[in-house]
């Protein structure tokens, strides 16, 4: 691992662009936002469900913490990847745009960098808000939309985590519950 510099350009990734970027970097390593936590807030209209049927996606809800992926990204590409980032994730607008410290975990000293995320806006019609138990493992066994089941965008959140040597209990919980008969 190099060393970071304060003109790196770094992304912080909690939900599926942790397991599907679609973009080129240079690096990529576990990382720590605190302040925010990942919480399945987001109804998904578009990619994991219908304005008929509702899904459920990941968003960076206020409080707490959230462990997932930085990737550096090279300076030159840099505007281009952030431009693809921004328009894939403000689809319907139910994301802020920050640029958020996080801590990076696997380096000694864990340093921070400045790192480019979408936290939920909690102003938005998509915003669930918190979320009955049931009503959640409904929404998520029932969304589906053009990028496929929210039951596998789940699946493979809690599978990258566990990947990254980062398990998330209680997303992990979450989907045996999905996936349990009724």
């Amino acid at each position: 691992m190099t060393a970071t510099r304060k003109d790196d350009i770094w992304v912080f990734a909690y939900g599926s662009l942790m397991w599907r970027p679609g973009f080129e970097f240079i690096e990529s390593e576990p990382a720590l936002l605190r302040g925010y936590h990942r919480a399945l807030c987001i109804y998904s209209y578009i990619y994991r469900g219908s304005r008929q049927k509702p899904g459920l996606v990941l968003g960076l809800d206020c409080g707490g913490s959230c462990v997932g992926r930085a990737f550096r990204l090279s300076a030159d590409a840099a505007p281009d990847i952030l431009a693809a980032i921004h328009a894939r994730e403000m689809i319907y607008n139910v994301y802020v745009a920050r640029r958020l410290p996080i801590a990076l975990m696997r380096r000694a000293g864990r340093p921070r960098v400045a790192a480019h995320t979408y936290i939920a806006d909690r102003a938005g019609p998509q915003y669930t808000g918190k979320l009955k138990r049931e009503i959640t493992i409904e929404l998520i066994r029932g969304g589906a939309g053009t990028a496929g089941e929210a039951r596998d965008y789940l699946a493979n959140t809690v599978h990258c985590l566990h990947q990254l040597g980062l398990p998330d209990t209680h997303l992990a919980n979450l989907l045996r519950d999905v996936n349990a008969e009724d």
